[in-house]
């Protein structure tokens, strides 16, 4: 990384880190290295290496598994609920991650621990807002329910291999695939029809509308009820301070990693890139302890908004230490002159595009005299 971006993306970091403090979210750092485990959720596609002593390490290929595990030691009984960011790198095998497509990629998040609530969910809607505001971001809030998917399914009668094929298929609104799995798997016209309806359920507020149509046992109305309570929490809220801007999109047919997700799950989108800048959901930690979060992929964001970061500071060369002071007080960026030789100076300013030289208190056209 060459310093222009360095500073973009540490820029965009610290304007998150500060939102994120201002809502309570605390500073936590976690391992790089954590001990390789089967169950780990990226487990698959992590780096692995073995220690001297012969134990299977990874890299960290996520947070929340590293977030769960600092809590269940330093943070047993809370108190609850429990706001913590976190920021840095992570590391997959495979080149195509949620927030990247990068073997080595960078964060920024957090997480809502110990609370299982409509209103938790709409604070995280609220706050994922707030920072993509802050830089500068109008995003659209898509939000989905994997279990809904799931549930839906398995209302119809599904179960085993031809449950989790149209998982897929539905993930990937892939009605070619829909009708060979309905065929293969000798599934009704009626069946069928539900199956294609879930993958056209897309939109703003009436989708769930067309949702519940199709929801059938408790599972599936739960899933329904839960949305219309978090976008009624969400666009309360921001009614509340008179603030446009809050409509939602849902995708019911969103069904990835719905083994993971208890809950609802939250993406960002920002204008001019297809994929998201942001994306988290609700899950259980091990032992069941209720959590929530998201994290913002820091390249992408750098991406949507490198043309509205504002310029770096006028860089100066300065001939002494006063002169340094002057400009930096001053609100200039200054280097400090290692040589008295003014040709060097000369030739090493024209290469850098340093236009003005400091010295004492004053900041002069380059080789003009102060």
């Amino acid at each position: 990384m060459l310093p222009p971006e360095w500073a973009q993306r540490d820029h965009l970091r610290a304007q998150l880190s500060r939102v994120f403090a201002a809502w309570g979210y605390r500073g936590i750092e976690v391992p790089s290295l954590e001990f390789a485990s089967a169950a780990h959720p990226q487990d698959a596609r992590a780096f692995k290496l073995i220690d001297a002593g012969g134990q299977v390490l990874a890299l960290r290929s996520e947070f929340t598994t590293a977030v769960g595990r600092l809590v269940r030691s330093r943070f047993p009984a809370g108190p609850f609920p429990l706001r913590l960011q976190y920021s840095g790198r992570l590391w997959l095998r495979a080149q195509t991650s949620e927030l990247g497509r990068l073997r080595e990629f960078n964060q920024s998040g957090v997480e809502l621990i110990g609370v299982q609530s409509a209103a938790g969910d709409a604070e995280l809607l609220l706050l994922a807002r707030a920072a993509l505001r802050e830089v500068g971001v109008e995003a659209v809030l898509e939000l989905g329910f994997p279990g809904f998917v799931d549930a839906v399914l398995e209302d119809a009668g599904l179960q085993g291999a031809a449950r989790e094929a149209l998982h897929d298929a539905i993930d990937r609104k892939s009605g070619a695939d829909v009708d060979a799995l309905a065929a293969r798997d000798g599934l009704s016209a009626d069946v069928t029809r539900t199956l294609h309806r879930l993958t056209d359920l897309y939109g703003g507020a009436e989708v769930l509308d067309a949702a519940a149509a199709l929801a059938r046992g408790e599972r599936a109305r739960g899933a329904v009820a839960h949305l219309r309570e978090v976008a009624a929490h969400y666009e309360g809220a921001l009614a509340g301070l008179g603030a446009a801007g809050g409509e939602l999109l849902f995708d019911l047919g969103v069904s990835r990693r719905y083994t993971y997700y208890t809950g609802l799950t939250f993406r960002a989108y920002a204008a001019g890139l297809n994929q998201p800048v942001l994306g988290g959901g609700r899950y259980a930690l091990e032992g069941g302890l209720p959590g929530a979060g998201f994290a913002v992929g820091l390249e992408r964001l750098t991406e949507v908004v490198a043309p509205l970061l504002p310029p770096e500071p006028e860089l100066v060369l300065a001939l002494d230490l006063a002169g340094a002071e002057a400009a930096r007080a001053a609100g200039l960026t200054a280097e400090l002159a290692w040589t008295d030789d003014e040709a060097a100076l000369r030739a090493f300013s024209e290469a850098r595009g340093i236009r003005r030289w400091a010295r004492g208190a004053q900041v002069f056209e380059m080789g003009g005299v102060a």
